[in-house]
């Protein structure tokens, strides 16, 4: 079965930047797949989004070594055990979003929960970095940080805080939550907001800062700060009010 990407490359409009929701798993409907006797359909598989900028596109905050081996060893290393473990699972041969996916996972789904959050958050990450668009929060996404968290400059100690205080491997998220509101939560290993019965603060991921060792450590050592402080002067702010009207 040939596959298909899952998600579509996002497409400049002026300085932003308006990207497809980390949705569905290409391939063609399985009633048009060849039907092998004894067989059961294959499941559709997924594949990672072009990074769409050079290695070097980030630097200093990023250096391209960390870039080449995080998106083309880490991250690809995630979509293939992926795809490997769909195979393993009775059921799961019919099309399916990522995001329907994480939403339906059980605690239990391990090789799913692992590599499926690492396909997300990872896409997530490299498109919320994505060299252009606006360096700073915008218009109505900029009030209602301000006025969620007291001020821009009290958001971005929260976020920073919660990446910095994650134990060991994992992610800081600004998400929308189960409420509507926005809020700042942190997972470990590849857990995401999207994981409902999994997670203890569920929501919508708009921004995700990965702060396992791998995303940082060539450049930064142990200086996990300084790591975050960085990135966030690199964050794409367009792409981040743009998730969270996808």
């Amino acid at each position: 079965m040939k596959k298909r990407t899952f998600i579509k490359l996002a497409g400049t409009v002026g300085a932003g930047m308006m990207i497809a929701p980390l949705a569905s798993c290409g391939g063609k409907n399985s009633a048009d797949a060849p039907k092998v006797k004894g067989s059961r359909p294959q499941p559709f598989l997924f594949e990672q989004e072009p990074l769409g900028y050079d290695f070097a596109a980030l630097s200093p905050a990023i250096d391209p070594i960390t870039m080449e081996i995080h998106y083309g060893k880490h991250h690809a290393g995630y979509v293939t055990k992926l795809n490997r473990a769909l195979h393993s699972v009775q059921g799961m041969e019919e099309e399916v979003s990522l995001v329907e996916l994480l939403k339906g996972l059980k605690p239990g789904d391990t090789a799913l929960r692992n590599n499926g959050g690492g396909h997300y958050n990872h896409t997530l990450y490299w498109r919320t970095l994505a060299p252009g668009g606006a360096p700073s929060p915008e218009g109505d996404l900029k009030k209602e940080l301000a006025d969620t968290f007291g001020s821009l400059d009290a958001f971005e100690k929260e976020f920073a805080t919660a990446a910095a205080t994650r134990f060991g491997s994992g992610w800081a998220w600004l998400m929308r939550d189960s409420s509507g509101a926005l809020s700042v939560t942190s997972t470990p290993n590849q857990d995401n907001p999207l994981m409902n019965g999994i997670v203890e603060s569920a929501g919508t991921p708009l921004l995700g800062i990965d702060v396992w060792e791998h995303a940082y450590y060539l450049n930064y050592q142990n200086n996990r700060k300084a790591y975050i402080s960085a990135f966030m002067e690199r964050i794409n702010w367009d792409v981040v009010a743009a998730n969270d009207q996808a």
